[in-house]
């Protein structure tokens, strides 16, 4: 399979020192990239700024920000069976960048924000993408029907959930526990890491590649 995967932040610029991101690694995404290669995939990972080291074998393409993974993805997509979205992608941007450096000027400062473009659910809608879709659904409460939401919402075919507000799992940890949502049931992977979950993933974005013929 020819497989893409959106892994890591994204940064958004408030003015030449300052940026809104999360607390995302990128480990998950970068983790399925390396067992995409494994399997003898072709993968293009469009990642995020991480500190995390490139998968051999793997088309890497950096970008900074929503809309770099936006234009990015809209090109690489177009060759890909699969597309898994597993960036954690800033749902705002501030309104207008400062070009110098915001002052401290009083005991508040107020940011108008504005909302990113929605790369996920732009795969079906603008891009075309018939392949195999899987969203990712990082997640503080209600879990599952928040994952469904947005399987049926953004047209996947699988989202992978994990509740963040557990400690030692999601956010900068090596580990995860994951539910995976399809649009018919629910099946959950237990804690691991997330080089052997990636495993488990990519064997299940495998099948429904074969169902979609």
């Amino acid at each position: 399979m020819n497989i893409l995967i959106t892994a890591g932040p994204t940064r958004e610029a408030l003015d030449p020192v300052r940026y809104l991101t999360n607390r995302s690694s990128g480990k998950m995404g970068y983790a399925l990239a390396s067992a995409g290669v494994h399997f003898g995939h072709r993968v293009t990972l469009i990642s995020g700024p991480t500190n995390l080291d490139v998968p051999i074998n793997v088309d890497y393409v950096q970008v900074e920000t929503a809309q770099e993974m936006f234009e990015a993805t809209r090109v690489y997509i177009q060759k890909a069976e699969a597309a898994i979205f597993a960036a954690a992608v800033a749902d705002y941007r501030p309104a207008l960048f400062a070009e110098e450096k915001i002052k401290k000027t009083g005991e508040t400062l107020t940011l108008e924000l504005v909302r990113t473009t929605d790369i996920l659910g732009s795969a079906r809608s603008t891009f075309g993408f018939e392949g195999v879709l899987v969203g990712f659904a990082a997640e503080t409460e209600n879990l599952e029907a928040n994952a469904r939401g947005k399987l049926e919402r953004k047209g996947c075919d699988l989202v992978v959930a994990n509740d963040v507000s557990q400690s030692g799992i999601g956010f900068d940890s090596d580990h995860n526990e994951v539910l995976l949502v399809y649009p018919d049931r629910v099946e959950p992977l237990p804690l691991d890491t997330k080089d052997h979950l990636a495993h488990f993933i990519l064997e299940f974005i495998k099948d429904l590649h074969i169902r979609k013929g």
